[in-house]
């Protein structure tokens, strides 16, 4: 895989409690939650740990579930035995890239893309609750973009002593362009302008223009992104 990341504090944040992730084979982004110094030391935690688990093991659907699974636990028991760190927790969207697949690890509503053959699709489910009124018809997508709780997530990295994690196994296919990212650039940036800059610009280029955009829309969260191609 071919790929490139980019993670910004923002227009208005005072600190960037993203984490990218990145390691052998292993690509994603972490967004954290609970405070100034809580979202900041549970992304760090879970990019950290998660690389540490995976490390130079074989690609497995398990092993992916079972790493997110001990990642809540560190973090979880961490906010339990610091106080200035309790509710602390993070999303978590991965990619872990064998031979022939890409296997998808996912909790919280940072958002995973894919792009093939010129159609973009959201790979990921949003867990928040905006996602699940979109899910159950309650919403339309145009008012889901404006709701005020849009930002409320339902399942998170950390917060429990166990998490549900979504996983995935999708065939590796040459070029194939996958994107990564929290919610800081997908708040911003509609599904159809996602897949125009991805498609007409190099990884790069592309990068750039997407950070950009979100930061002249307003840029009110931290922004990361990772995009990554599928090389001959």
């Amino acid at each position: 895989m071919k790929w490139v990341s980019r993670t910004h504090i923002g227009n208005v944040r005072s600190s960037n409690q993203d984490t990218l992730i990145i390691g052998s084979s292993v690509y994603g982004v972490a967004d954290g939650m609970g405070g100034h110094r809580g979202g900041d030391v549970a992304s760090h935690m879970a990019a950290t740990e998660l690389l540490s688990l995976l490390g130079d093991k074989e690609p497995s659907e398990e092993g992916l579930r079972e790493a997110v699974k001990l990642v809540n636990t560190a973090i979880y028991n961490r906010q339990l035995n610091e106080p200035e760190l309790s509710g602390m927790g993070t999303t978590l969207t991965v990619l872990w890239e064998s031979e022939n697949a890409l296997l998808l690890a996912h909790v919280g509503d940072s958002r995973a893309y894919l792009l093939h053959e010129g159609a973009l699709r959201q790979i990921s489910e949003d867990h928040s609750l905006v996602g699940e009124m979109l899910r159950n018809g309650v919403l339309s997508k145009e008012a889901a973009a404006h709701h005020p709780y849009k930002n409320m997530i339902t399942r998170a990295v950390g917060t429990d002593p166990l998490v549900e994690v979504d996983c995935l196994t999708l065939p590796k296919e040459q070029g194939d362009v996958w994107l990564l990212c929290s919610d800081g650039l997908s708040n911003y940036i509609p599904d159809s302008e996602l897949q125009e800059t991805l498609t007409l610009h190099t990884l790069e280029e592309a990068a750039d223009l997407l950070l950009r955009a979100a930061l002249d829309r307003g840029g009110q969260d931290n922004i990361t992104l990772v995009i990554a191609e599928v090389a001959p």
